[in-house]
């Protein structure tokens, strides 16, 4: 199998670890990457729709017309990248109008978009075209005795009417869940399990508001769950809850740290990887707890 590989900027310039364990990972699972060369920004969701709608639907465009150059998907292990990419295809394909204009755009550059690639969630393909069996079976390092809490992300589960896959109840989500699971760990619920983590727009525009929202996730998952660990599928999820621990310890918020990672870093070290490669611009210290899981 081969698919295309969409970083977005947060990954780039933010966790660069989280890219190194997207490459580690899905070589691993027998899946080749291919990088996009000419990429850019989705773009996100905060910058172009609030000025030029039309304008942030042709640079979508023009990344999704370079995987369908390269008769490949693209997969992607930001949430925001998925939800924008997914917006733009939805749009396009439901609304001729903006696609022919948008067509004209693209055709300035070369370009064309023909709705015949779409973009993918990174916890969505490797549950549904990986799956939790080869998975299971390719593993190292299991995660017995581990209970993690899991945050999806909202927008890996709405707008649902947009994406190209989704969870079957988007109020009981269970992909990622399961996908703990098949590395050994326990993932029961807890109450806040679809509360927003406060990053993107509210975390720009007023960020003690935004770390209200974490602080209640954070306090709920260590109240309810005491977990060992918390795994995400989302890059923006990840930054917050990670980052926002050393601020609400300061302030005297919370008296606890729990460790966090997105799946893909997870899954990595479960296959093999060097935790420092994969995990190492963690804030909040979680390599103890990696170096732990390869000793087994």
């Amino acid at each position: 199998m081969k698919v295309g590989f969409f970083i977005g900027c947060n990954i780039a310039f933010n966790r660069p670890d989280l890219e190194q364990a997207v490459r580690y990972t899905f070589p691993a699972l027998g899946v080749e990457l291919d990088d996009l060369e000419g990429q850019s920004c989705c773009p996100t969701w905060g910058t172009m729709p609030s000025i030029d709608p039309v304008g942030w639907y042709a640079v979508g465009a023009r990344n999704l017309a370079i995987a369908e150059e390269k008769r490949v998907e693209m997969i992607t292990a930001c949430s925001t990248c998925y939800g924008s990419l997914a917006k733009t295809a939805h749009k396009l394909q439901t609304h001729r109008e903006t696609r022919n204009r948008v067509n004209r755009l693209l055709k300035s550059i070369g370009k064309e978009y023909r709705g015949t690639s779409r973009i993918r969630h990174v916890v969505y393909y490797l549950y549904h075209e990986i799956g939790p069996e080869k998975i299971k079976a390719s593993i190292k390092h299991g995660l017995e005795r581990l209970s993690v809490a899991i945050q999806p992300g909202c927008l890996s589960l709405w707008p649902s009417e947009i994406q190209p896959e989704k969870e079957a109840d988007v109020f009981h989500p269970k992909i990622l869940r399961e996908l703990c699971e098949v590395l050994g760990a326990s993932a029961p619920p807890y109450s806040r399990i679809l509360d927003c983590c406060g990053m993107g727009g509210m975390r720009s525009t007023d960020m003690e508001k935004s770390f209200i929202l974490v602080e209640r996730k954070l306090v709920t998952m260590k109240k309810e769950l005491n977990p060992d660990l918390i795994v995400t599928g989302c890059s923006s999820c990840l930054i917050q809850l990670d980052t926002a621990q050393e601020f609400l310890q300061n302030k005297g918020k919370i008296n606890f740290a729990i460790p966090v990672l997105h799946y893909v870093q997870l899954l990595a070290v479960c296959l093999g990887a060097e935790p420092q490669q994969v995990a190492g611009l963690a804030r909040t210290p979680v390599l103890h707890l990696l170096n732990k899981i390869r000793e087994g």
